[in-house]
């Protein structure tokens, strides 16, 4: 991202408005921040006090002081925990009544509800719901039912909803989550864009490090290592491939993520002991690793739309990926990488077969994916039209107070 001086001036207001506004962003967990560098900044830069609330951690609080934010540590629950969900909200409803904030962008699944509900509450003139997936989509049963109730109470209390990715937009309307209209997407979709500077191709500096021998063919996986992430048929997928290249690697940069898709401890072992594997763990910087690999592979269940698709594109490394929500968006089919059937271990491992037998078709979907990202995506592009529209949105709703002033002005002197 660099420093905050080097964002462009394009970000700053051309006039001061009449008092600093007040911007609060929320998320449940400071893991999110990993998805929010430079954001905090270019609502800063554009002239909010920007004020993140998240549950207590060190992420969030690095984040906010590199950022020039404020944070406020309030405990909320990723599951479904009713009492201290209710204690959540009266935090939340007690922070934003004494921080008065002009606008509120809440996300993820537990912020986004009661960070939402409290918003509405206390009347924030201007409430945005940043939609970044559905979890719904992989639920069944009463789960399902109330997740998505949730959800379309998060956007009911919201003005706009913003969604991640055009599928996700259209899976929203689908299930009735908000109406259409209140439905936005910034761009081309992603909520913060990729750094193209710190994720760029380059030579590999970590596959020794790793024990991976030199030449051998390595395909790679960031994030979670989740169910919904398509990790038990990325392993089976990976085991197919081992026929034809018995030399392959497999590079799995994450963490085992204790959600309700936790994989189960056998997965976890199969994990562990498989000798053709390899397991970093946590990473806070992947850029480095992207390089060590000939292709990425996100065989998701669900999206809003993946950064570590964007960070590979960047990267100059074709991805395949799934058709599903927010996925499909992030790859231009047999251009910058593949789509495949989610829950496919057959499809998968054809399709990572058919790019390492040709390293020409490899090199120039690398080309075309960084081009791509540069294009589309680039963090700068993304974080400016989100400034814009968020600028614009309290530039109206303040618009809106003034007229509500001046006509009660004028009734009183009648």
């Amino acid at each position: 991202m660099g420093t905050l001086e080097a964002w462009p001036p394009a970000l700053v207001l051309s006039r001061p408005w009449p008092a600093q506004p007040v911007a609060v962003v929320g998320i449940t967990h400071p893991q999110t921040c990993l998805v929010l560098r430079g954001r905090l900044a270019a609502l800063r830069l554009a002239g909010f006090r920007v004020i993140l609330i998240s549950s207590p951690g060190e992420w969030a609080s690095r984040l906010a002081a590199e950022e020039g934010a404020g944070h406020v540590a309030i405990p909320m629950h990723r599951g479904m925990s009713p009492l201290a969900d209710l204690v959540a909200l009266a935090r939340l409803c007690h922070t934003i009544r004494r921080l008065r904030p002009d606008l509120t962008e809440f996300s993820t699944p537990k912020a986004g509800l009661l960070g939402n509900i409290a918003a509405w509450l206390c009347r924030v003139p201007t409430r945005i719901y940043l939609l970044r997936g559905l979890r719904l989509e992989t639920a069944t049963g009463l789960t399902r039912m109330t997740l998505r109730r949730s959800e379309r109470l998060a956007a009911a209390c919201a003005q706009i909803v913003v969604c991640n990715s055009q599928s996700l937009r259209a899976q929203a309307h689908a299930l009735g989550l908000a109406p259409n209209c209140k439905l936005r997407l910034i761009a081309e979709g992603s909520s913060n864009g990729v750094d193209t500077e710190r994720f760029r191709p380059g030579p590999d500096r970590i596959g020794r490090s790793l024990g991976i021998p030199h030449g051998v063919p390595v395909v790679g996986y960031v994030g979670r290592l989740t169910r919904d992430k398509g990790i038990p048929e990325l392993l089976d997928a990976f085991d197919q491939l081992l026929i034809s290249h018995p030399d392959a690697r497999l590079l799995l940069v994450g963490w085992f993520d204790e959600s309700e898709d936790r994989l189960s401890r056998e997965q976890c072992a199969r994990i562990k002991a498989h000798p053709r594997v390899v397991h970093t763990g946590f990473v806070p910087d992947t850029s480095a690793y992207y390089r060590a690999l000939d292709v990425l592979l996100l065989p998701t269940w669900r999206e809003g739309f993946p950064n570590v698709a964007l960070e590979a594109a960047a990267s100059g490394i074709p991805v395949i990926t799934t058709r599903t929500t927010g996925a499909k968006d992030a790859v231009v089919h047999g251009v910058t990488g593949m789509l495949v059937a989610p829950g496919s271990a057959d499809a998968l491992a054809r399709s990572v077969e058919l790019l390492l037998a040709d390293p020409k078709m490899r090199a120039d979907m690398g080309l075309a994916a960084r081009r791509w990202a540069m294009k589309h995506f680039a963090r700068r592009r993304v974080l400016d039209k989100t400034v814009a529209l968020y600028r614009g949105l309290v530039s109206q709703s303040e618009l809106t107070v003034l007229r509500s002033l001046a006509t009660d002005a004028a009734a009183a002197m009648e």
